[in-house]
């Protein structure tokens, strides 16, 4: 039913009590409903099957690093990866820096010491990690470089710098019966450079490195 109001000024106002009948309003619902199916469907299709499948596809072409860049004795055995930090012990083996992840390289545990650079407590794990090493390596405390004594944030740095890994060679080289030469050249062949030539520092992959070692000899 329609029913028109007239006020003195002349204006009217329409006002209607129809409503739609169960039967308009259960298509409108109906019409709603597969709209939103076709639209579940679709986002479906797209972002749970066309969208995974083109990422994958991307990643295969870089599928050492999507694989997580895992190194293998021979082609089978997966040793560790040239990504994550490991850590070596003894005089044989080029050392990387030092680890707050866990124990100490702990993959399952990265993190930083989380100590600031002014704390009492990192100052002395330096001095100690500078003497030991310069105690190791044979050469003056002095000479031993910053990433030699401290952590990464990560805890799980793969790389050291060309000064540290040059540091080790006679020591690696001495323990090992081989060339001082011969090892020295090992570590220049293993530097890599910056990123496009300037983003970054040159480093060498410690990981990578004592491989290349072990196959040497």
């Amino acid at each position: 039913m329609i029913t028109v109001n007239v006020t003195d000024d002349a204006s009217e106002v329409v006002t209607s009590d129809s409503r739609p009948s169960p039967a308009a309003m259960a298509a409108i619902g109906g019409r709603q409903l597969a709209i939103a199916a076709r639209f579940l469907l679709a986002m479906t299709l797209v972002l749970g099957i066309l969208y995974p499948l083109a990422v994958l596809g991307v990643g295969r072409i870089w599928s050492d690093q999507a694989d997580g860049s895992l190194l293998r004795e021979g082609s089978a055995v997966v040793i560790g990866s040239s990504s994550i930090g490991q850590r070596f012990d003894g005089p044989t083996w080029f050392h990387g820096r030092p680890s707050a992840a866990g124990d100490g390289d702990d993959a399952m545990s990265s993190g930083g010491s989380n100590l600031a650079a002014d704390s009492p407590e990192l100052r002395e794990l330096v001095t100690e990690r500078r003497a030991a090493i310069a105690a190791e390596d044979g050469v003056p405390p002095s000479s031993v470089p910053a990433d030699a004594v401290t952590a990464s944030a990560s805890g799980l740095d793969p790389d050291i710098s060309p000064a540290y890994a040059q540091l080790q060679v006679n020591r690696v080289a001495a323990a090992r019966g081989l060339a001082v030469a011969r090892v020295r050249d090992l570590v220049d062949a293993y530097t890599k450079g910056r990123i496009l030539g300037f983003i970054g520092e040159e480093r060498v992959n410690v990981v990578q490195l004592n491989l290349a070692l072990q196959r040497l000899g």
